[in-house]
């Protein structure tokens, strides 16, 4: 489980830059986020079978988050783009603290896998990191070009 937890908070902490700093917000922003909304919920839901002595703030947070993606939702859906991008940013940062809690305390498990198999960290890390550039490149290159519709092909001229 606590695999799942670090791969898919990776895929959520990687991610994320992208789609608060791009500019467009267009059907790949939705797909990209579904992918991010998607990694944060198996992040927050995992985080319950990961209790080292117990619940604790973290887990607190985990519900947290859970609700504000909820919100993020209903406000994208009823047209609040404010909304929205205050819990989607919120989550972000808050999953943010949590990584630096994470890393920084050295009885953790990421400092202690640093120390003792900072391979196996790195090339998770890279493999991860190359399979979101793969999907972010195919996924924004999908985009139809600026200024036309999804739904409709382009229409044939003739020279009649």
């Amino acid at each position: 489980m606590i695999t799942l937890h670090a791969v898919s908070a990776l895929v959520v902490l990687l991610l994320g830059p992208f789609q608060i700093l791009r500019r467009r917000r267009d059907r790949a922003h939705r797909i990209l986020g579904g992918v991010w909304a998607a990694a944060m919920v198996v992040t927050c839901v995992s985080s319950f079978w990961i209790r080292d002595g117990g619940f604790s703030w973290l887990h607190g947070l985990s519900i947290w988050t859970l609700v504000c993606l909820v919100a993020a939702i209903v406000g994208i859906r009823s047209g609040s783009v404010e909304m929205h991008r205050g819990f989607m940013v919120g989550s972000y940062l808050g999953t943010l603290i949590a990584f630096a809690f994470a890393a920084l305390v050295p009885v953790r498990l990421i400092p202690q896998l640093l120390r003792s198999e900072p391979l196996i960290v790195a090339v998770t890390v890279l493999a991860v990191a190359a399979a979101l550039t793969v999907l972010v490149v195919t996924v924004v290159r999908s985009q139809p070009p600026t200024g036309t519709r999804n739904s409709c092909p382009p229409v044939p001229t003739s020279s009649v």
